[in-house]
């Protein structure tokens, strides 16, 4: 079978194009051709069709190999380029090979034609794979780098969430207790109130840098995406406005999938309000679910996830966005919105969801073409779903008269908690390490009704204490709080559903809610 060969013939001569084309055949090859005699007209050829080599004769009365060779080097260096022409003489042809020809034919004797074209096409198929393989390792040593920065930032954050989060709960925690003492007419209430909400964007900030680094906690339950969707409709609309179309296709049948419900609907939400932004004057946002198998493992952008997954995709008709600004979006902190309109978190905080909870996502935008965030869950096979117990209902009453053993390392929170608790009547005991809390539980006599535990202590961790005491006393209720979960409380930070959690900076009143919610059940 002849090969297919396309050559783009740089001559004056019709006659000569043809005895190369003939040639050509004789060899074997099937060639599509075009001849071209001028530097506009080459121009327009390459830049309309893909060749496999340029055949040219050296010298035309309005054009010449040197000339063509130039044209060449501005738009495609790459493809090869054989000088096919009359004697030039020895110093012009090596002339020419110097300036880029990768060989000289004399049109007298064509028979090394054939073999400088199989050569030539050898060669560029080398040079192309070799380049392929330079761009993927620039590709991965980015990808790597990328990673690499990613993950330093997410250590700085799990890290400084810790403190950051003590020193929160105590601010947040005071300014409550203040207010909720506090007339309103007194001078000062209006600086608290202030104080309070500046405490609650630093808490929001906090945990947006947590789910971007994957120290969140998470809670995830059996879910269904479209019954998720469809009660989340209404705010939609009313978060993107009357000027924007909200479509939605909901697959049928669509399997479940575990994750955390009120992270997801941060994700949605979050790619939600990016679409909106990304709409100069009204628009449309399209959200379709799906059931999809992956089935590239090598796909990076999957992470070489495989199987049967749900499939979440949130697109637009905006402004899209170019390489350079998709190479960056889920990066904390970017933020191509004008100063003071966007923190730079939303699509980071995304990220940290998704990939905390075992799923992946990516993205296809072009400018002026929109972009489209597709996020891919596990889906579960069998909807086996225990029933949940609502620990939502409390006692009218946030008081209470059992004993509590607080474990915290951190004077200022334990001062707090030891406050608010005593307050309400409890029977409050503190201990500042693990092994402090074990001496403790060990000696005393009278029962104990919670161990309130922070999860990162010096030593023994949280939740090894509560395993300790559990030998001891199986009867004890355990609650764990902590600023962050660093893989302590359960893997990449997902809690069980039946433990009990509280995640710094907590109110005062969550507190007690928590605790009697424990008490109770």
């Amino acid at each position: 079978m002849d090969l297919d060969l396309r050559v783009l013939c740089v001559d004056d001569s019709e006659d000569d194009t043809l005895l190369l084309i003939r040639a050509l055949k004789s060899g074997g090859y099937n060639p599509k051709y075009q001849r071209v005699d001028t530097a506009s007209d080459m121009e327009n050829a390459l830049k309309n069709e893909i060749w496999d080599i340029v055949l040219a004769d050296y010298s035309m009365p309005q054009f010449s190999a040197p000339d063509a060779l130039n044209v060449l080097k501005k738009t495609t260096p790459d493809l090869p380029f054989i000088i096919v022409s009359g004697a030039i003489g020895e110093e012009i042809a090596v002339s020419a090979l110097r300036e880029g020809a990768r060989d000289f034919i004399n049109k007298d004797n064509l028979t090394r034609l054939i073999p400088a074209i199989q050569r030539e096409l050898r060669e560029t198929e080398v040079r192309r794979q070799r380049a392929k393989a330079e761009a993927d390792k620039r590709n991965i040593e980015e990808q790597l780098f990328q990673a690499q920065k990613m993950e330093a930032i997410g250590r700085l954050t799990g890290g400084v969430a810790h403190d950051f989060n003590n020193l929160l709960t105590v601010i947040n925690g005071y300014s409550e207790l203040i207010l909720s003492n506090m007339p309103k007419e007194d001078p000062n209430f209006e600086q608290m109130q202030l104080i309070r909400q500046a405490g609650r964007r630093a808490e929001n900030l906090t945990r947006q840098l947590l789910a971007f680094s994957r120290k969140q906690t998470l809670k995830p339950v059996v879910l269904d995406l479209n019954e998720l969707l469809f009660n989340m409709e209404k705010i939609l609309h009313r978060l993107i406005g009357e000027d924007i179309d909200l479509i939605a296709a909901y697959a049928d049948n669509l399997k479940y999938v575990k994750a955390d419900p009120s992270q997801l609907e941060q994700v949605i939400l979050n790619l939600v309000i990016n679409s909106r932004d990304s709409l100069e004057k009204g628009g449309r946002i399209t959200i379709e679910t799906d059931n999809v198998y992956l089935d590239n493992p090598a796909d990076d952008e999957r992470n070489g996830q495989t199987g049967l997954h749900v499939m979440l995709s949130i697109s637009d008709n905006g402004i899209g966005m170019d390489d350079s600004i998709k190479a960056k979006i889920f990066e904390p902190f970017f933020t191509t919105k004008e100063k003071g309109k966007g923190t730079g978190l939303g699509l980071s905080t995304v990220y940290g969801i998704v990939k905390q909870s075992g799923g992946s996502i990516i993205v296809d935008s072009k400018p002026g073409k929109g972009s489209t965030f597709k996020v891919f869950l596990k889906a579960i096979e069998e909807h086996d779903v225990k029933p949940h117990i609502d620990h939502q209902k409390t006692s009218g009453q946030l008081i209470g008269e059992e004993t509590i053993l607080i474990v915290e390392d951190e004077n200022a929170v334990l001062d707090l908690m030891l406050k608010v608790l005593d307050q309400h009547g409890y029977n409050v005991l503190q201990a500042f390490t693990a092994e402090d809390a074990l001496t403790m539980i060990s000696t005393l006599e009278e029962p104990i009704d919670i161990l309130l535990t922070d999860v990162v202590l010096p030593g023994m961790n949280g939740r090894e204490l509560a395993e300790e005491i559990l030998k001891i006393k199986p009867e004890i209720k355990i609650i764990y709080m902590s600023g962050y979960t660093d893989q302590v409380i359960g893997n990449e930070g997902i809690l069980d559903e039946n433990t009990d959690y509280i995640q710094k900076p907590f109110s005062p009143f969550f507190l007690l809610k928590k605790v009697r919610e424990v008490l109770d059940a």
